[in-house]
């Protein structure tokens, strides 16, 4: 029965012995789906060891539907993937982060939402924030995107520019006609890995892949999974790094996208009204009761937003000096 399903092809990409933890609670989440026809592909790299560390977990437990790939080529998370995508067999080719975990139903959902709807091109939806310590709640909903969480709080399916890498799908058709991800964008600094840096590669995809097609992207909000946030991730170095990270390569795609699609940063200024009338004043309002909290919320966001915008500004005088319009 489950050969006649369509198959889903779920890609992870790994590069580090510390993660491998993470990994093996995530092939279980994966192998406790209330639907059958997945396969799994698990792309390590940098790690011979975490190579054989899973493959090695994954024949203790008898994981038959689960390949353990080694990436040779060019270092990074989206060329892992793009390796996934070249062995993949399905017919729906999913990306989940390797410290994420999904709800049972995930698999089940999402073949459903295609099945439902043909313009549908892309799914995605909620990650959810897996605190390591229950203490690290006071975080911001609006700001969630630094951990690769979604600050979404829709109840119903809604069409969306682009989902995140931790939890999201294509029908195979999208990389038959827009070919695969971009592993290299134009991100000054990130060496041979764009691991600790967002890159907007998935949004860039997703840009390319609706624009060629027609089709829609969907926000399901019963495709769930949680992402587990370590206690470092809120260190202001962490926090600061990616924010800029993320300035930066949205001034890009605003360059290389915004003649053709004027509403490009629609969700980016749609955040920013939440922040502002939304996120301060809420912060503001607890100063009397919870003055650590607000101290916290006002100053993430403060730095967030400056760096945020340190890096849209950072992009844009990179490339004007390239061009030769600064002297």
């Amino acid at each position: 029965m489950a050969s006649k399903l369509p198959k889903i092809s779920i890609i992870t990409p790994c590069y580090t012995i510390a993660r491998l933890k993470d990994i093996t609670e995530l092939l279980d989440s994966i192998h406790i789906q209330t639907y059958e026809n997945i396969e799994v592909l698990i792309v390590a790299e940098r790690s011979l060891e975490l190579a054989g560390s899973i493959r090695s977990y994954v024949e203790e437990k008898g994981y038959h539907n689960t390949q353990v790939l080694y990436n040779q080529e060019e270092w990074g998370s989206y060329s892992a993937r793009n390796l996934g995508i070249r062995q993949a067999q399905g017919d729906i080719i999913a990306f989940i982060d390797d410290d994420a975990l999904l709800f049972p139903d995930w698999a089940e959902e999402t073949v459903n939402t295609y099945a439902d709807d043909n313009s549908i091109i892309g799914l995605t939806g909620p990650i959810l924030p897996l605190w390591e310590q229950d203490s690290m709640a006071w975080f911001p909903r609006e700001l969630y995107w630094i951990f690769s969480c979604t600050y979404w709080d829709w109840t119903e399916k809604t069409e969306v520019r682009n989902g995140y890498g931790t939890n999201i799908s294509f029908r195979r058709d999208a990389f038959h006609c827009c070919g695969l991800f971009k592993s290299s964008l134009e991100i000054k600094g990130q060496g041979k890995s764009d691991w600790q840096r967002p890159g907007a590669k998935e949004t860039e995809f997703s840009l390319r892949v609706t624009q060629k097609t027609g089709k829609r992207i969907i926000y399901n909000p019963s495709i769930r999974v949680k992402h587990k946030v370590y206690r470092y991730r809120l260190s202001t170095n962490f926090i600061a790094r990616r924010a800029y990270w993320e300035g930066y390569a949205k001034a890009l795609l605003n360059r290389w996208y915004r003649p053709s699609d004027k509403k490009l940063l629609v969700t980016e200024y749609d955040l920013l009204r939440r922040i502002f009338f939304n996120l301060l004043p809420r912060s503001l309002g607890l100063l009397f009761k919870h003055p650590m909290i607000a101290t916290r919320q006002l100053w993430v966001t403060a730095v967030v937003l400056s760096c945020v915008a340190g890096g849209y500004l950072g992009y844009n005088l990179s490339h004007l000096w390239g061009r030769g319009q600064l002297l």
